[in-house]
C-alpha cells in the first residue's frame, strides 16, 4: 500500500514508494509500548482521588481534614488550599522534568526500548514506596521515583509509536499513548471508588497498585523490538532493515529504508542535538513542537480537572463517594474522546481537531464560570440540578480536550522533529509539558481559592490564544512520512522565511 501524498506533491522524494501491511508483530510492539501511557494515566487518576480520602488526610494532612469536616456539606472554593498537599501531586512532575533530559541521552544512545524499561522500573519503585509511606517525606520520595518513570516513559513512548507507524495511520497509532493514558485514569478512578470504602488503608492500595502497569510494561518491554529509526541511528543497519521488514510485513522497504539511512547520516553529523535545535532552520519545530503545544496542552486547564476532579466536586458540595463517582464519569468521557480521535484524526487532520475542539472548550469554561458566579457561594449547598449541570459541562469539556489537545499534544510534536534532533526535541516537549503540569498542579487549588469562578474564564482566554496559534502557525501533518515533515515548513507562508537549504550559510537572514 503506497504512502499518501502531502502538501506540495513534488516535495517528497520517495514517499509514494512506501509499502506496508498491518502485521501481528507491529500490533504487539505498539500495544506494549503504549502501556507507558497507562503509567501516566494511572497516576493522574489516582493522586486526586487519594488526596480527597479522609484516611489519607487524617494521617498526613490533619489541618486539611479538619477544614474539610467543618465545611463537609458546604461549597467552599478554599477547602483544599494547602501547598504541601499540592506538592504531593506536583513533586512528581518536577521530577519528570529533570529526568526527561537524562532520558534524551538514553533514548538516543541506547534506544527507545531502553528508556521504556528504565521508566517502568522507576515507576514500580515509586508505587512501592508510596504504598508503605509513613510520613510526608516518604510520600514525596515515592512521587519522585514515579516522576522519573514518567519522564522516561513520556520521552520514549510517543517517539516509539510515531517511528513504528506507517505515515497513513501514524495519528491513530500514536494516539494509543493517549488511549492508555485515559484508560489508566478511568481504572484509577474505579479503584479509588472502591478503596475509599476500605478503612484505614484503602489509599495505600490505590497508590501501591501503580506497580501493576509498571510490571506489565517492563515484562512486555523485554520482548519489545527497537524502532528501525533508532537502530539505523545506532549504526545497526542490517538489524534496522530486518525490523522494518517485519513491522511493515513486506520485503519492499527499499524506499523507506533509504530515507531512514539519509536521515541517520544527517543525524550522525550532529554532536550537540539540543544546540542544533536552536538553529534558525529548526525554528518551527522549536516554537511549535518543543515550546508552544506542550505548554498550551496544560494551559487548557484539563489536567487540573483530572488531578483534582474529586477535590473539585467535593469543594462544590458533593459528598466523598459522589465526588469519586463524578470524576469516574469524566474519565469515561476521556476514554470515549480518545477512541473518537484515533478513528478520525487521520481522516480530518490535526488542525481541524485542534480548532473545532478549542471552540467547544471555550464555551464550556464560560458556562462553568457563569454558573458558579450565579449559583455558588460559601456556606450554600449547591442545588442538585446545578451540580448535575456542572458535571455534564465538565464532561463536554473533557470530550473536546480528549480528542484534541490531549492526544494531539503528544502526537504532533513527535511528528515534527527530524531524526538528528528528535530525542532532544522530545525531551524539550516532555520538559516543557512537565514544567507547566507542575505549575498548574501546585497553583490550581490556590487559584481556585483566590480567583474563584474567574479561573475558568482565565482558561477560556488562554484557549483563544492557543487556537489562534494553531490556525496561523501549524501546517497539516496528517499522512506525511515522518522523515519528510520538514518539507511542509519549506512551503509554509510564515515558516519558509526561516527554513531553507542555505539558512546556515546566511545566518543574518
Amino acid at each position: 500500500m503506497a504512502g499518501a501524498a502531502f502538501g506540495n506533491p513534488e516535495a517528497g522524494k520517495r514517499a509514494h514508494l512506501y509499502e506496508y501491511k498491518i502485521t501481528g508483530y507491529f500490533i504487539f510492539a505498539c500495544i506494549v509500548a503504549a502501556l507507558g501511557g497507562s503509567l501516566f494515566g494511572y497516576d493522574l487518576g489516582v493522586s486526586g482521588g487519594v488526596t480527597s480520602m479522609d484516611d489519607f488526610l487524617k494521617e498526613f494532612f490533619p489541618k486539611v481534614y479538619r477544614r474539610k469536616q467543618e465545611n463537609l456539606k458546604e461549597t467552599d472554593y478554599c477547602k483544599y488550599d494547602n501547598q504541601v498537599l499540592t506538592l504531593f501531586t506536583s513533586s512528581l512532575y518536577f521530577a519528570a522534568l529533570v529526568s526527561t533530559f537524562a532520558a534524551s541521552h538514553v533514548t538516543r544512545q541506547k534506544g527507545r526500548r531502553a528508556s521504556i524499561l528504565v521508566g517502568s522500573v522507576s515507576f514500580f519503585c515509586g508505587g512501592l514506596v508510596n504504598a508503605f509511606a509513613k510520613n510526608i517525606a516518604m510520600l514525596i520520595i515515592g512521587r519522585i521515583f514515579l516522576g522519573f518513570g514518567i519522564g522516561f516513559g513520556n520521552q520514549a513512548v510517543p517517539l516509539y509509536l510515531s517511528e513504528m507507524a506507517p505515515a497513513k495511520i501514524r495519528g491513530a497509532v500514536n494516539q494509543l499513548f493517549q488511549l492508555t493514558t485515559c484508560l489508566g485514569i478511568l481504572v484509577a478512578n474505579f479503584i479509588n471508588y472502591g478503596t475509599n470504602k476500605i478503612h484505614p488503608w484503602g489509599w495505600r492500595l490505590s497508590l501501591g497498585l501503580a506497580t501493576v502497569p509498571a510490571t506489565l510494561m517492563f515484562v512486555g518491554g523485554l520482548f519489545l523490538p527497537e524502532t528501525p529509526n533508532s537502530l539505523v541511528e545506532q549504526g545497526k543497519l542490517d538489524e534496522g532493515r530486518l525490523v522494518l521488514e517485519r513491522v511493515r510485513g513486506t520485503k519492499n522497504v527499499d524506499a523507506e529504508f533509504a530515507d531512514l539511512v539519509d536521515a541517520s547520516t544527517a543525524a550522525q553529523a550532529i554532536k550537540h542535538p539540543f544546540r542544533n535545535l536552536l538553529k534558525r532552520k529548526n525554528r518551527p519545530q522549536l516554537i511549535i513542537g518543543a515550546l508552544g503545544i506542550p505548554a498550551f496542552q496544560q494551559l487548557t486547564g484539563n489536567n487540573s480537572i483530572l488531578f483534582y476532579a474529586p477535590v473539585i466536586f467535593q469543594s462544590l458540595g458533593f459528598g466523598s463517594g459522589a465526588a469519586l463517582y463524578s470524576s469516574t464519569i469524566t474519565s469515561a468521557a476521556l476514554v470515549l474522546a480518545a477512541l473518537i480521535s484515533m478513528g478520525l484524526v487521520d481522516k480530518f487532520g490535526r488542525r481541524a481537531f485542534f480548532l473545532e475542539a478549542s471552540a467547544e472548550m471555550i464555551l464550556c469554561n464560560v458556562a462553568v464560570a457563569v454558573t458558579l458566579a450565579l449559583e455558588f457561594g460559601k456556606g450554600v449547598v449547591l442545588p442538585k440540578g446545578i451540580g448535575i449541570f456542572l458535571v455534564l459541562v465538565i464532561c463536554l469539556f473533557v470530550l473536546a480536550y480528549g480528542r484534541s489537545w490531549g492526544p494531539l499534544g503528544w502526537l504532533v510534536p513527535s511528528e515534527l522533529f527530524p531524526l538528528e534532533t528528535r530525542s532532544a526535541g522530545q525531551s524539550m516537549v516532555v520538559g516543557v509539558n512537565m514544567i507547566f503540569t507542575a505549575i498548574i498542579a501546585q497553583t490550581f487549588l490556590a487559584c481556585l481559592c483566590h480567583l474563584k469562578y474567574g479561573i475558568f474564564l482565565l482558561f477560556a482566554g488562554l484557549i483563544v490564544i492557543m487556537a489562534t496559534f494553531i490556525f496561523f502557525l501549524l501546517p497539516e501533518t496528517k499522512q506525511v512520512p515522518i522523515e519528510e515533515i520538514h518539507f511542509l515548513f519549506e512551503n509554509h507562508w510564515f515558516w519558509k522565511r526561516y527554513v531553507s537549504s542555505d539558512d546556515d550559510v546566511k545566518p543574518g537572514h
